[in-house]
């Protein structure tokens, strides 16, 4: 499909950061944040990029959205290519980051909001009635006239939610928008997201996330992300779907110290991820089929593993993420976005 036809094009896009020599460790000078990025975002479409901290996740938003320059490869936004051409990309789109500090303390929300509509050319008066109106869908029209130093974190980010969407951008980017908040104002959040791309079809919203629950709940379809490339993209019921095939299986076990040992080599078992609890081990198992559940209980109890709860699930992003690359999303992790 030719770039013009879609919210969003990129074609082997990569990004490469260079080190100084105080920054670099084991002697590497060089963090590959993107491998070759191919994607295609529809208009109209909630696309997720889903993927642990450090996956690329930030790098590639920031590459589309003017902020940062590709190594290679290119990336077109709105059919504008983003590296020959950013000022007109601008034009088109909007960003909100998760737990970023803006505006200014000693002016009101409203006057916060209305000061950055003018940035943008919004006749004053349409501004103040959108700055309304959008104030209310988060549940902040009370706070209208409230300096920004009183606002809590919550109320912040749902001030900076209704500054990307003020303009009524074609494409707008969510990079970790709900990052630290509350449930209910993470919630609040969700909820707003939905109801506007419903009310504006002809929008497209890009929103990156490590909450699988998120994306579960509001993404048409997800990448799945990790090291800088792209593992999987589809709809996450066809993620989900396509898991069913294997078996997915939670054990409680005690006894045992670290039962990846135990279980190593195991051709039945497609992943594996673990953690302590309490004196026992909790094991998330991706199998081959239900039948090889027998082998894996065996080989546990052959290491003195006493089986302290087992459960059959039904697939979900989180065991996509671990039969993809091996680990949870949760795991700790230490790598560079």
């Amino acid at each position: 499909m030719a770039s013009y036809d879609l919210a969003v094009k990129t074609e082997g896009l990569t990004r490469i950061f260079r080190l100084r020599k105080r920054e670099a460790r084991d002697g590497a000078r060089e963090i590959l944040a993107l491998d070759r990025v191919t994607l295609e975002v529809q208009r109209g479409e909630l696309f997720g990029l889903l993927g642990p901290n450090g996956a690329g996740k930030t790098t590639l938003i920031k590459i589309l959205a003017t902020l940062l320059l590709p190594t290679s490869g290119r990336a077109y936004v709105a059919g504008i290519d983003v590296v020959e051409n950013p000022v007109e990309v601008r034009r088109h789109i909007n960003m909100v980051v998760g737990g970023e500090t803006s505006g200014y303390g000693l002016l009101t929300v409203e006057e916060n909001l209305w000061m950055f509509a003018q940035f943008y050319g919004i006749p004053s008066r349409e501004a103040r009635r959108r700055i309304l109106e959008l104030l209310a869908l988060v549940g902040m029209a009370d706070r209208a006239k409230t300096k920004v130093y009183h606002l809590s974190s919550g109320m912040r980010q749902k001030m900076n939610i209704v500054r990307g969407f003020l303009t009524n951008p074609e494409i707008l980017f969510l990079d970790e928008p709900t990052l630290g908040l509350d449930v209910q104002t993470a919630r609040t959040i969700r909820e707003f997201v939905r109801r506007w791309l419903e009310e504006h079809p002809d929008r497209t919203i890009l929103l990156t996330t490590h909450y699988m629950h998120e994306a579960d709940e509001l993404c048409d379809r997800v990448a799945i992300i990790d090291r800088g490339r792209i593992l999987a993209c589809a709809a996450p019921w066809e993620l989900k779907t396509a898991l069913r095939q294997e078996a997915v299986f939670r054990l409680r076990v005690e006894g045992i110290a670290d039962a990846k040992a135990a279980l190593d080599g195991m051709p039945e078992i497609r992943a594996l991820a673990q953690h302590a609890e309490d004196g026992q081990l909790l094991l998330d198992l991706v199998l081959a089929s239900e039948e090889a559940l027998v082998s894996v209980l065996a080989r546990l109890s052959a290491s003195g593993a006493r089986l302290a709860e087992l459960r059959k699930e039904e697939p979900t992003l989180e065991d996509v993420f671990l039969a993809l690359v091996g680990r949870k999303l949760t795991e700790d992790q230490d790598e560079h976005s």
